[in-house]
This record gives C-alpha cells, structure tokens and sequence, in this order.
C-alpha cells in the first residue's frame, strides 16, 4: 500500500506541476427539436452513435405516485435533433434515468439507478442482455434503498443505485456500481459476471459515489469518484495507476445553479473539481484522445490530455445557452464537438469548441 501511495502522490504532484489552463471559447445550441408535444424533464444521459444520431435518457416521461415516480425515457434523435422513435417504451426497468452509452458493437445500454438495472438493447432497440434485478412490486418490504455505513456486502450481479458502464477492446463491460456499493463491475462480451474491485471510503482504490466511467485505446479506466472530488485510473484487473484532481481556481464571481453557494472548504459532490460526467474522444487521426470532465460547482466542462493536465475550460452555471446546470453524462464525437446533458435546466447542449480563436 505505501508503494501505491507513494506513486500515486507522484503523479498527482506532476499534473499540479503544469502552467495554468485557460478558457476555451466555444458556441452553443440546442440540440433537439422534439415534436410540439413532446417536453423533456431532466436530461440524464447522452450518447452519439456512429452515424450521429443522438440518444437521451431522460427523466421527463414519469408514471406513478408525486413521490417515487418512475421516470426515465429512452429517446433516439437524428444528428440534426429530429425525434426518430422511443426505445424500450414501458420497459420493466425504467425507473429513475441515469446514463446510456454507445458500445463498440452499436448496441444501445442504459444504466437505470432507480430500478438497479442496466439494459443491453440491439441497435433495432431490442432487449439483448440484462444486469441486476429490480425489487418485487409484491414485496411488502419494497421501499427505497438505504444508504447505511458502512454498506452492506455485494453480491455478484445485483446492483445498488447503478450508474454508468463503458468497455475494453476486448469487448468487456465495466459497470460503475455507483451510489452504495462503490465499486466496478466487470462483465464478459457474453454477459458472465468476471469480477468487481473497490468499497466505499477515502482511500486509493476505493470509492464514494462512482458516477461516471470512460476507457481509453489502451484500456485505461477512468472513474468520476465524485464524492472524493477525485478521477481514479486503473488497469483492467483493477490494479489502480493513477489519481487525477482537477485544480482550477473558482472565479470570485463564481454562483450555485441551485441551492447556497458552496464554501471554500466544501467537499465532495458540490465541491470545484468533483467530477459528475466523463467522456474521452476517440482517437483522432495521430492517436490522440482527450478527456472530458464536469463538474457541478462552478460548473464548467474541462478538457484533459490522457495524464491529467487539464487544457482548459468552458461554460458556468446559469440558465442562458453556453452556461450549465448539473451537467449530468457528456458525449464525446470528437475533440471539437460534444453534447452535454443538463438536469436543471431540462435540456441537452451542442457545444463546438474553437481553441484555436482563443490560445
């Protein structure tokens, strides 16, 4: 253990040691043009296949009581923000939206937090494969997850409060086991359960809140370890390499999207830094891939090279396009166009960087 610290404290000591980063001017629109009777709630997740078109999880479409509500709405767009069709209507999963992602094979997967579900569709929008198991309607203990300290053991293919998945070139899924069990899941491309690593805590290699997760073309795993304001970086066994912050002086006019503005010694969720969405590019004609971090408090997006260095910024909070509230999953096309998927203000964001205007 005093060995892995002691390299993870080299490597963050290194990504604090770079020149500061600057902003990255930037135009914004909206990305939809939903049909007139169709409105979006908050926008949970986002991901862009290769053809362009355009996937939103969505927390608009609910059903039930005021309180414990399903939400959650799977919808597909064209690249010009036109509706095509909804996915999985009325699916026995839907729940509470949290993420959905592209994979390699162009299968469309959905991480429900509310149902503790993750679901594997065909590119036709089929059920292809499903992980974890949603409480009984039946049960007459059925009630919302408690979050007791410390949780309660794991077990092999369930989930609590699931948040977001991602895969190797081998075809893996690793499946951020997010809100209570603070830990990754690793599933083999024929749905066997391989193997989970982490638990909840502070220290290198465990987790509080894993919220978000992205795999580079070398296989590294990156981990929006939220509530430690933290991105860890592990191998595919699990094997932690680095430890990333993101350590950008807030602006004194800096404000809260919603709630008090956090104070200096803040930490966790809300605190500058704490990473709520992860996207990388994909590799651009030199090899190159960059990574894409949010967080909540002031708000920004900030761009990272692959060790750390954050390259710059765009956006804070506020309601007006170009400014942000929550941005809760990120798609990445590439390293000058991606789409950010807001909770509070109920909308997804098409921003195009120019870096080249502004540095």
């Amino acid at each position: 253990m005093k060995s892995i610290l002691a390299a993870v404290s080299v490597l963050t000591l290194a990504v604090a040691a770079h020149a500061a980063p600057g902003p990255i001017p930037f135009d914004s629109a909206d990305a939809l043009q939903p049909p007139p009777d169709m409105h979006l709630g908050e926008v949970a997740g986002v991901a862009v296949d290769r053809q362009g078109d355009i996937f939103v999880f969505q927390r608009g479409h609910t059903s039930g009581p005021a309180y414990g509500a399903a939400a959650a709405q799977l919808l597909e767009f064209d690249h010009d923000g036109h509706f095509l069709r909804e996915i999985g209507k009325d699916l026995y999963a839907w729940s509470y939206a949290h993420a959905v992602r592209i994979a390699p094979t162009g299968d469309i997967w959905a991480a429900d937090k509310g149902s503790d579900m993750v679901i594997d569709f065909t590119p036709a929008g089929r059920v292809r494969m499903v992980f974890g198991r949603k409480p009984e309607a039946s049960d007459e203990s059925a009630h919302p997850l408690e979050h007791p300290k410390p949780p309660l053991p794991p077990a092999n293919g369930l989930f609590r409060q699931v948040t977001d998945m991602a895969w190797d070139s081998h075809g893996n899924t690793y499946i951020s086991d997010g809100y209570i069990n603070s830990r990754v899941a690793k599933i083999a491309p024929d749905g066997r359960w391989l193997m989970s690593w982490g638990s909840y805590g502070s220290a290198p290699g465990q987790f509080d809140t894993l919220h978000s997760i992205a795999i580079d073309a070398k296989d590294r795993i990156y981990i929006a370890d939220r509530g430690n304001r933290r991105i860890q970086v592990f191998d595919t066994d699990g094997k932690l390499l680095k430890i990333i912050t993101i350590d950008v002086p807030v602006p004194a006019d800096a404000t809260a999207a919603i709630g008090p503005k956090p104070g200096p010694d803040v930490k966790g969720t809300m605190a500058p830094g704490a990473p709520w969405a992860l996207c990388i590019t994909p590799p651009d004609a030199a090899g190159r891939q960059v990574l894409f971090a949010s967080d909540a408090y002031p708000g920004r997006v900030y761009e990272l090279d692959l060790d750390g260095r954050v390259i710059g910024w765009l956006g804070k909070t506020g309601k007006q396009l170009g400014q942000f509230g929550w941005i809760h999953e990120i798609a990445c096309p590439s390293d000058h166009e991606i789409y950010v998927a807001e909770l509070l203000n109920w909308r997804l964001q098409k921003l195009t960087l120019h870096p080249e205007t502004g540095r």
